[in-house]
């Protein structure tokens, strides 16, 4: 089957973690945070907040997050180090963090236990943002800019958040660095469909 656009995009998305050094244009910067908008949440809470870091403030991220590197074991240091080099070589940082809104709203909503509404609507946030993630990635990549999406940085939330300025009732969701690819990158072989599907009628 002739793959579309779309597909394309999705086929073409690798994670890249090595930036040249030429900026991102304003315009397409608000593009693919139009984009990212755009995604499903729950309850159309749109309960995300999209934080562009750039020059001083990024850097200061990556500093703060290579400082903190020493208080883990060798393997957790390693990739916060290489985080923070990543971020450094990109020109620009989209921090994604969960603002509790529909957690608040959930509990209204729901008229449940506390706890129950809690995990129920924490978890719909995450999906939610994990939705506009994946739209950022995707409008990224379809306007020939690369990022990846740096996990490791859920180890110290706690600080990003308070480095982002943002309140701890919400859940931090991702880092992306963002800018153009120093080099091609095809990306991992992925599993066959024939491991990870199964029909049932």
């Amino acid at each position: 089957m002739e793959l579309n656009d779309t597909l394309k995009t999705i086929a073409e998305r690798h994670s890249n973690r090595l930036f040249a050094p030429d900026p991102v244009d304003e315009e397409l910067l608000k593009t693919i945070l139009t984009a990212a908008n755009q995604a499903p949440s729950a309850h159309n809470q749109q309960s995300w907040r999209f934080i562009v870091l750039r020059n001083e403030r990024k850097k200061g991220l990556a500093h703060m997050i290579s400082d903190d590197a020493a208080n883990y074991p060798k393997a957790s240091a390693t990739l916060l180090r290489m985080a923070s080099r990543t971020i450094l070589s990109a020109p620009a940082v989209i921090a994604i963090v969960n603002t509790g809104e529909l957690i608040s709203h959930g509990k209204e909503l729901l008229k449940v236990d506390s706890e129950l509404s809690y995990d129920f609507f924490r978890t719909m946030e995450i999906q939610s943002s994990s939705a506009a993630v994946q739209n950022l990635l995707l409008a990224a990549t379809s306007l020939g800019l690369s990022t990846v999406w740096l996990g490791i940085m859920y180890l110290i939330k706690e600080k990003v958040l308070s480095y982002l300025n943002e309140p701890p009732e919400g859940e931090f969701m991702a880092i992306i660095p963002i800018g153009y690819s120093l080099k091609k990158n095809t990306g991992p072989k992925k599993r066959p469909l024939e491991m990870i599907v199964r029909y049932e009628d």
